[in-house]
């Protein structure tokens, strides 16, 4: 018999089981789970509670229900779980993902912007402008992110880009986060380098100067963890 839910959020605690079941490998990938009022009396909890787990799961894209047939492991990858550990991450930890996806992005998109990526580029730094006590700095971070968004668009890396956009919402949290803080914000000029490496067309270059960009604020998330 799997583990019980408890009585807290049921169809969370239920959901959970079956994913536990599909992570151990006791529920493979391709394979038919258990009909729902087996699952609900092995997890001993409701047949409704059931179906909220399963539409929970198949939401995540780890089950599929196939019509006239029963419900499948889809896949043995949770994206939530992924989501919950990122969220758990440390700055230091957040910051250093963003270099390394931000390195990439730079070598790839010095050799294979165009001008017309340059030129928007250089328009969306002229408008980044500095945080506004108005909104508590919330444009200027979605600005800011875009910017750097607009970089990785420019790699012509589809995965590198779909990786980044995944944790944009802890980016975005890392922003906010340094703003008001000890943490040194990162210049205009140092904005304008990365641009500036990137035009230049050599990939190292472009790396260089996204590392010179991050660097203070590693160091000094460094400093501060030792």
């Amino acid at each position: 018999m799997l583990a019980q839910a408890p009585r807290t959020s049921l169809a969370d605690s239920a959901a959970n089981s079956i994913r536990a079941e599909i992570s151990a490998g006791r529920w493979a990938v391709g394979s038919r789970i258990p009909i729902e009022p087996q699952l609900a009396q092995l997890l001993g909890v409701s047949r409704g509670t059931v179906r909220e787990a399963v539409k929970t799961l198949v939401s995540r894209g780890l089950l599929e229900v196939r019509q006239g047939s029963g419900t499948y492991v889809r896949s043995g990858f949770d994206p939530s779980a992924s989501l919950q550990k990122m969220r758990r991450a440390s700055l230091l930890d957040q910051f250093e993902v963003r270099r390394a996806l931000e390195v990439e992005a730079a070598r790839l998109a010095a050799v294979r912007h165009t001008a017309k990526d340059l030129r928007r580029l250089n328009t969306m730094l002229d408008k980044r402008g500095t945080p506004d006590a108005s909104d508590n700095g919330a444009g200027f971070i979605e600005r800011d992110l875009a910017f750097h968004l607009a970089i990785v668009d420019m790699s012509g890396n589809l995965a590198l880009a779909e990786t980044c956009r995944f944790i944009t919402g802890y980016i975005k949290e890392t922003i906010a986060s340094t703003m008001g803080s000890t943490l040194p914000e990162p210049d205009e000029a140092a904005h304008r380098a990365i641009v500036q490496g990137i035009a230049s067309g050599d990939p190292d270059t472009a790396a260089a100067a996204v590392r010179e960009f991050m660097a203070p604020m590693i160091n000094a998330l460094t400093l501060g963890s030792a």
